[in-house]
């Protein structure tokens, strides 16, 4: 594993659980809001930590930690992804996997494997603009690909959209909508616009609270804090859609 960051203490990443985190360095897209360029370009990328390192913290940990989260960068493009998590598994922790879902055979391989407990895929943009906000060539296919089998994989599941408003606009976001089915969980995400892959020009922050409630929300349950949108509210009534 090419791991260029380790986070050792994390109450956020893993719903319901304390856990550490780690940064796989590399990745196959080119968001140009990414805000982890130093895990992206390879003429930033930082001092690799090794993997026997975060083996023995976590070995250390047992009973303290409930779970490690592997982000990136991309880490189904790690050639030893599916070998590291089951050492994971092995200490009796959780996984939590961040992917962009462009590698559907990685994914059905590490849920073949029972590899991961919680997928967190990014949905970058509607399937007619996912190359331009990618940054690269993506198959379409990979993409829904990908959402299929994490639904049907046993683990526990959440796809997530950054709203990057350069690029997005909120009809954007609902045609991302019907990607969804019923049992996904959706979360909307602001933008960062500090230390971008790319230089960002007077970045422009969208409330995403107020698009919600000027345009797009029928109802909000105070006590949740779901949203339920006006498009198709029918087939997305059980879809749970928050803001982050």
């Amino acid at each position: 594993m090419i791991i260029g960051g380790f986070q050792k203490f994390s109450l956020l990443e893993y719903p319901g659980k304390i856990g550490a985190v780690i940064f796989t360095q590399g990745c196959n897209f080119r968001c140009p809001y990414c805000h982890n360029p130093e895990l992206v370009d390879p003429q930033r990328y930082s001092v690799i930590i090794t993997e026997e390192s975060v083996l023995n913290f976590l070995e250390l940990r047992k009973g303290k930690l409930d779970c490690l989260t592997i982000t990136g960068g991309e880490p189904t493009i790690q050639t030893d992804i599916i070998e590291f998590s089951l050492k994971i598994k092995s200490f009796g922790y959780s996984i939590k996997m961040d992917t962009n879902g462009s590698q559907p055979e990685i994914v059905k391989e590490l849920i073949k494997n029972k590899a991961v407990d919680y997928w967190a895929m990014d949905i970058k943009a509607p399937l007619s603009l996912y190359s331009t906000v990618a940054g690269c060539i993506v198959k379409e296919q990979n993409i829904r690909k990908s959402m299929d089998l994490i639904r049907k994989s046993g683990a526990e599941w959440e796809f997530r959209t950054t709203y990057f408003n350069q690029l997005l606009n909120w009809n954007d976001i609902l045609e991302i909508q019907t990607l969804l089915q019923p049992g996904d969980h959706y979360y909307l995400q602001q933008c960062n616009y500090e230390n971008t892959l790319e230089p960002i020009e007077n970045p422009h922050q969208t409330n995403l609270e107020l698009l919600f409630k000027k345009d797009q929300v029928r109802k909000k349950n105070e006590r949740s804090g779901h949203y339920t949108l006006l498009k198709d509210t029918n087939r997305l009534q059980q879809i749970i859609i928050k803001m982050r």
